[in-house]
């Protein structure tokens, strides 16, 4: 008789919860190959945004922004989270998770489309079958996680009704399109709420950090790529004054990694507190994407003045490097121990809302969160005596 070898991952095995307090917990190759195929959503959503904004079309653009990168954060969000606290790393469990890329490819691929007609068809196809595997999942911890079987089953109940939602969403007629948009973003949040309370699920404290922070890094990867393209289109076109823009950028995006790993992410453990967590690093994430076709929309307006207004061109980078500050600072006031920290990050937030009203306002915001970086610093750059 032949023994498999230990060694030899299973194609199959009963969905037990990973331990909270597991050594050594760190994201797995499968979990890289899926954020990374995500990015492609929310370079899409970023690109749409920046050209609905050179268009001039920000209030449209605004609200399709918020809405597809709802779709993109939850739906990597929900899978984060079962991974921490279920992943099996079978055969069954990759498949599944490989059907979840497959969605969030479908999903990109409807973002032009949201953008441009306000149809979100493609982009809830690609979303439902996205969320539809998560029930597979769900229904799969119920029967190997006994202690949390009552959990499971809430989420795979919810998950599936919400689902439901979303596709009899697409016969609604439009004037009920965006009420009943939101009304189903609600469920959504609901579900998590309702389904830990009978008993939170095993997800792993620093793994969830460590995850959260390496989709942070693909999205400020995404805001450097986008700007560097359009630095490079204007530089091929002989505009050599772009150069300067490009620094005020990179300067940008190195100060916004800077304050975010700054110091070490602690992610709370009781329920509320997580879920705030989580939930509030849409704003992050949404925040910092943003930053990338704000910056890009800057490099529009220097190549283009007379067809980029430049408030609009400062507002589109003010307002998401400010919301990002005041979302940081609320999630992590607490590790905030002074009070000069404490208050120079809003204060920070306010005053880059007032940079567009002044030229050249992208060198202004750049000055001002380097300054708040060297504040934030500045008792460790001390000698002690």
């Amino acid at each position: 008789m032949v023994t498999a070898s230990p060694s030899v991952r299973p194609w199959y095995r009963p969905m037990r919860p990973r331990r909270r307090d597991e050594p050594h917990r760190a994201a797995t190759n499968l979990e890289l190959f899926f954020d990374l195929c995500f990015v492609v959503a929310v370079t899409q959503a970023a690109g749409a945004l920046q050209d609905a904004l050179t268009g001039g079309r920000a209030g449209h653009a605004v609200l399709a922004y918020l809405l597809v990168f709802f779709a993109i954060w939850w739906a990597w969000m929900n899978v984060t989270w079962f991974a921490s606290a279920y992943d099996t790393d079978d055969d069954v469990y990759r498949l599944t998770v490989l059907v979840q890329i497959a969605g969030a490819l479908i999903l990109a691929a409807g973002v032009p489309e949201a953008f441009a007609s306000a149809d979100y068809a493609t982009v809830t196809v690609g979303y439902v079958v996205l969320r539809l595997a998560a029930v597979a999942n769900w229904l799969r911890a119920a029967g190997g996680d006994p202690a949390h079987r009552r959990s499971a089953l809430r989420y795979a109940t919810g998950v599936a009704v919400v689902q439901g939602g979303w596709l009899l969403r697409l016969l609604v007629p439009p004037a009920l399109g965006l009420p009943s948009f939101l009304l189903l973003i609600l469920a959504e949040l609901l579900v998590p709420a309702l389904a830990e309370r009978t008993g939170t699920t095993p997800w792993h404290p620093r793994h969830i950090a460590e995850r959260y922070g390496l989709f942070t890094l693909i999205v400020l990867g995404e805001v450097v790529l986008a700007v560097t393209v359009a630095v490079q289109t204007g530089v091929d076109a002989g505009d050599d004054g772009l150069w300067p823009v490009a620094a005020a950028g990179a300067a940008i995006v190195f100060a916004l990694w800077w304050l975010y790993f700054d110091r070490p992410v602690d992610v709370p453990t009781r329920l509320r507190r997580a879920l705030s967590w989580g939930y509030g690093h849409y704003v992050v994430f949404a925040g910092l994407a943003a930053v990338g076709a704000g910056l890009t929309v800057t490099v529009d307006h220097r190549r283009h003045p007379d067809q980029v207004d430049g408030l609009l061109a400062g507002y589109a980078l003010a307002v998401p490097v400010a919301v990002v500050l005041l979302v940081l600072w609320g999630l992590r006031i607490l590790a905030y121990r002074r009070r000069t920290v404490r208050v120079a990050i809003p204060a920070t937030a306010a005053a880059v809302l007032l940079t567009p009203l002044v030229p050249a306002s992208v060198y202004l915001v750049a000055l001002l969160l380097v300054s708040l970086v060297a504040v934030t610093r500045w008792p460790s750059a001390r000698t002690p005596r």
